[in-house]
């Protein structure tokens, strides 16, 4: 995805979460120069995912739970993505309106959890899967 040109389309559900609020930045090349700091800090402003062209997906947020699942939910966009355009047929976008609300259909559903939307569900299934991440 990040080596697309086009970057993210509105084509899942999870795409319009993710477009919401995302970013693009550039690559200049592996991320060791000091100046490019400042580049990255002005092209992520005040979104919480940011993709990084030719190289890869970050995700900020509040806490961890909210990364971890900000960054499931941007890999999960990309499958998504990747999927359909290996089809025949033409992508379906999704109007341009329903991505403008999704923002705040985002605040709403972590309003209404406190945050922990799924959460407890992925605690679940690592401790059933490999319960040695609490040690």
């Amino acid at each position: 995805m990040s080596a697309q040109e086009r970057g993210v389309l509105p084509i899942s559900q999870h795409s319009i979460l993710v477009l919401s609020s995302l970013a693009y930045h550039n690559f200049e090349g592996v991320a060791l120069r000091e100046d490019e700091k400042p580049r990255l800090v002005a092209d992520l402003g005040d979104k919480n995912f940011l993709m990084l062209r030719n190289h890869g997906l970050i995700t900020l947020a509040d806490t961890i739970q909210e990364a971890f699942l900000r960054m499931y939910f941007f890999e999960t966009t990309c499958t998504i993505q990747v999927r359909a355009q290996s089809g025949r047929g033409d992508l379906i976008p999704i109007a341009p309106e329903i991505i403008a609300s999704a923002g705040e259909q985002v605040k709403q559903a972590r309003r209404q959890s406190g945050g922990a939307l799924a959460w407890p569900g992925v605690l679940r299934k690592l401790d059933r899967l490999d319960p040695s991440y609490r040690d």
